[in-house]
């Protein structure tokens, strides 16, 4: 089964920088879509960043030209590199796995579709 576990979460300054990882094990580079998601206290889990098996990188509105999503070299860990971080980032940032659909990752910033969650690491930007 596939297992995720979030690292890197911290406390910054306006502006600062973080890097996020994510271990996944029991996982196929293949067959996945991965994500990251941020859940904030009263809000809705919403989709940060995505990559899919070609590596095609997908991001939320709010966080494009700051956050970028790759993977390790193994292809079994991912990153979220943080840059010039606002306050309204703090959450937990939570990475997420689902299966390819058709050779496809549909709909990446959905929580939907995605069925394998980590425990998140907790980002707070104040």
């Amino acid at each position: 089964d596939v297992q995720l576990v979030e690292s890197g979460g911290g406390s910054v300054p306006p502006g600062g920088s973080l890097r996020l990882s994510c271990a996944a094990s029991g996982y196929s580079a293949s067959a996945y879509c991965l994500a990251w998601f941020r859940q904030a206290p009263g809000k809705a889990r919403e989709g940060v960043a995505g990559i899919d098996v070609y590596d095609k990188m997908s991001y939320g509105d709010s966080v494009k030209g700051r956050f970028t999503i790759s993977k390790g070299d193994a292809k079994n860990t991912i990153f979220l590199q943080m840059n010039s971080l606002k306050p309204d980032n703090t959450g937990t940032y939570i990475c997420a796995a689902g299966r390819v659909r058709g050779g496809y990752c549909y709909r990446p910033l959905v929580k939907g579709a995605y069925n394998r969650w980590g425990q998140g690491t907790q980002v707070t930007v104040s």
